[in-house]
């Protein structure tokens, strides 16, 4: 490229690449970043939902490397149609990114549906309700309630027994959610994880005498096919049940990924948005449609493999560590559960909230903005 001239990305994962292998942008050329934060079919389908209503609903982020680059930034996302635009660094953008999708974005989440899917079936809850009260809660009740009121209101909303059942399972999965998420982070931050990425980029070929190995399917389990029939019955809009059990562990996950990322010193507009508002409205909705591989397979080919690769720690983790602790009558951490009711980010997700677009997101079964192979006519 001309020496001053300036390199526009989508995306982080460019730089983090670059540091991987220890190379780095030319010195004599600026670089900028404006990333619309969300899966790629659910940013673009809100911007059409949104079109008349400046619903749009695209966050975008920038990286002002040199000091000049910044006001390109900033117009670029204008014309993007954004409605806001909120500061970041190209660094914080691409780790909180990559960090975000193989957690609670995607990732975990998938864990903590199938773990708990598996729970509630071996204590004899039927097929049927224990998908309802897994993928429908999460992606349902709890993904509105929370896009809508923030996690707080999760937890107001319950009875007084339905409140101790979600501190049970929120006080046992919030730490070792951590830890996994933790050692996520690190191996982003140090370009492990970004390494992974293309190595396994490479297996999708023959090569060195060994078989090509593509991403394999991952809703074939029966669990996934309990959940065809589910959706086939549900009546429309139905937003499935409000089980305290899961919805705890699926807020001690998000809170656990929020502080990671607290004290890794990003900031709350990059916290909220990787740990909460992608979840709950970009990619969920997805999942509520047509199950787990419609949300992950809609996603990038960076996105699919880390979703594939840490899902089933979420899953062993919880199991040996978090549902045993509740089998086992292990007491409630109450400092856990009054650090979470005085938590600041609820603050934040408040002030979030205010900027919110105006419409939901909708994700039809059918839907033919996905790519093309998940598209039900295939």
């Amino acid at each position: 490229m001309k020496p001053n001239s300036i390199l526009g990305l989508s995306h982080g994962f460019l730089l983090g690449h670059l540091q991987s292998i220890g190379i780095d942008f030319p010195k004599n050329m600026s670089v900028i970043a404006v990333c619309p934060k969300g899966m790629g079919p659910s940013v673009r389908r809100l911007y059409v939902q949104g079109k008349e209503i400046n619903g749009a609903g695209i966050n975008a982020s920038f990286a002002d490397v040199d000091g000049r680059a910044t006001d390109v930034a900033l117009g670029w996302s204008i014309a993007l149609g954004s409605p806001f635009t909120f500061a970041t660094t190209l660094e914080q953008e691409y780790k909180s990114d990559i960090f975000g999708e193989r957690g609670i974005l995607l990732g975990a989440v998938h864990g903590v549906v199938e773990c708990l899917f598996r729970k509630y079936t071996e204590n004899g809850m039927s097929e049927d309700l224990a998908y309802k009260n897994t993928v429908e809660c999460i992606t349902g009740i709890v993904s509105k309630t929370i896009s809508a009121k923030g996690m707080l209101a999760v937890y107001d909303s319950l009875s007084e027994d339905g409140k101790k059942e979600f501190e049970a399972a929120y006080s046992a999965s919030y730490y070792p959610c951590m830890d996994i998420l933790y050692e996520c982070y690190e191996d982003v931050a140090t370009g492990s994880e970004i390494r992974s990425v293309v190595l396994a980029g490479r297996r999708f070929y023959e090569k060195e005498g060994l078989p090509a190995f593509p991403m394999g399917k991952i809703d074939q389990t029966r669990m996934w096919k309990v959940g065809e029939r589910v959706r086939a019955t549900r009546p429309k809009g139905d937003l499935g049940p409000l089980y305290p059990f899961t919805a705890g562990v699926f807020v001690a996950l998000m809170m656990a990924q929020i502080e990671v990322l607290r004290k890794k010193g990003h900031s709350y507009s990059e916290i909220i948005n990787e740990s909460l508002i992608e979840a709950v409205d970009s990619l969920n909705p997805f999942m509520h449609a047509r199950g787990v591989s419609f949300m992950v397979d809609n996603c990038s080919t960076t996105a699919r493999l880390g979703s594939r690769k840490w899902a089933p720690r979420f899953d062993y983790v919880l199991t040996q560590q978090a549902l045993v602790a509740v089998d086992a009558g292990a007491p409630i951490n109450q400092d856990l559960m009054s650090n979470f009711i005085s938590d600041p980010v609820h603050k934040a997700i408040d002030v979030c909230a205010q900027l919110r677009p105006t419409v939901d997101i909708s994700v039809p079964a059918d839907a033919d903005f996905v790519r093309p192979e998940l598209r039900q006519s295939q």
